[in-house]
């Protein structure tokens, strides 16, 4: 794997690095990890990388690599930068034979979006999208039940995601993570719904299994000064005539990251919530409600297939996020081998959702701004 951006200073590099070791699957062989060179140099040496693997840029970093021997090179680049610089790295890693594993949202805004879609089909390399909350054992459990009709036709979903790290104008002290999602220059058109409210769209259609089809958002910026906005509840209705809520926030003083979810189909209902990640409560008109764990059988086999330890053994967000890279891995290794992975490995976010996830919040920010509030989308 070589990595573009997650140098001195960044979150989010660590944590897919974290992620892509745990399985022992991918090593970190080459960087490009800041836009400052010397940073760059830094941040590798401090990773235990050669001199010679650390580059001052993604451009050096791909064309040096695609030099050295097929043994020797990188085989996929992960991109782990700020909104603003997911397409340039990620066409030019594609269009020079490597797969791509790209931390969401897709790119900076639609047109980079459906371009980097074209470019991956028509190289036909691997693309990943890092949703990591699709990862966890319990959320692959409840998308098998629904798939298999156990809960009846679909209804209603209720999906939200509540934080409170930005009740305040934490970008003005300089916080680096504050100030980049809060800045249109590099995340967008869109502060909280980009970053967290493409989680929630995203998860609630890979649970349902269904599609958003239309929206109706009412977006606002609580805090004062800020140029995007940081809380939003949107209305929406899916393809089945399913009906749904969406709440996304970054001004919900107290909360941290508590993404959670229902689905209510004709028979029963299911309730997963991201802070208590083991656990899926499914519930019944005519029969007590279960209390599911990871771990614990029966469960269908893309639960178990994504569990790494015995029940009772927390498994959490970084284990989520590495099911996403081992999975990844396991597909890289199956096409440069010339064979067909198990499909149960095939599960993680491609291009196409995050080209939805770039739909949402174009829909999103276009409803809210604007008096006709009902979209298709």
């Amino acid at each position: 794997m070589g990595m573009v951006g997650g140098g001195i200073g960044a979150f989010i590099g660590a944590v897919h690095r974290m992620a892509a070791a745990l399985d022992g699957e991918i090593e970190l062989v080459c960087g490009a990890f800041s836009s400052d060179p010397e940073k760059s140099k830094v941040s590798g040496a401090r990773l235990g990388l050669p001199a010679e693997r650390v580059y001052g840029s993604f451009e050096e970093m791909i064309k040096r690599e695609k030099r050295l021997e097929p043994g020797k090179r990188m085989q996929f680049v992960s991109i782990v930068t700020p909104n603003h610089m997911h397409y340039a790295p990620a066409n030019m890693a594609l269009q020079n034979g490597f797969h791509v594993i790209c931390d969401k949202p897709l790119a900076f805004n639609m047109k980079e979006a459906l371009a980097l879609e074209k470019t991956v089909e028509k190289t036909g390399l691997l693309f990943a999208l890092t949703h990591n909350y699709t990862g966890y054992p319990m959320v692959k459990q409840a998308r098998q039940m629904i798939r298999h009709g156990e809960l009846g036709a679909v209804r209603k979903i209720v999906v939200e995601y509540p934080q409170g790290w930005l009740s305040t104008n934490l970008e003005a002290s300089g916080q680096k993570q504050a100030a980049w999602r809060t800045d249109p220059q590099r995340s967008g058109i869109a502060g909280a719904m980009g970053d967290i409210g493409t989680h929630a769209e995203n998860l609630a259609e890979y649970i349902s299994g269904l599609r958003i089809v239309e929206l109706c958002a009412d977006i606002s910026t609580f805090v004062p000064g800020r140029q995007l906005d940081d809380d939003g509840n949107v209305l929406l209705h899916f393809e089945n005539g399913a009906k749904g809520m969406l709440h996304a926030s970054q001004i919900s003083a107290g909360e941290e990251n508590n993404l959670n979810i229902r689905v209510y189909g004709e028979k029963g209902g299911l309730e997963w919530h991201q802070m208590e990640p083991n656990t899926l409560l499914v519930k019944w008109l005519d029969k007590p409600m279960q209390v599911y764990r990871t771990g614990v059988g029966p469960l269908y086999p893309e639960a178990q297939a994504h569990t790494r330890i015995p029940a009772g053994h927390p498994e959490g967000y970084l284990e989520a996020f590495a099911n996403i890279y081992r999975n990844f891995a396991v597909c890289v290794r199956a096409r440069e081998e010339g064979a067909a992975p198990d499909p149960v490995y095939l599960d993680f976010p491609s291009v196409q959702d995050g080209v939805r996830g770039m739909q949402f919040i174009e829909r999103v920010i276009q409803s809210g701004k604007s008096a006709k509030k009902w979209l298709a989308f």
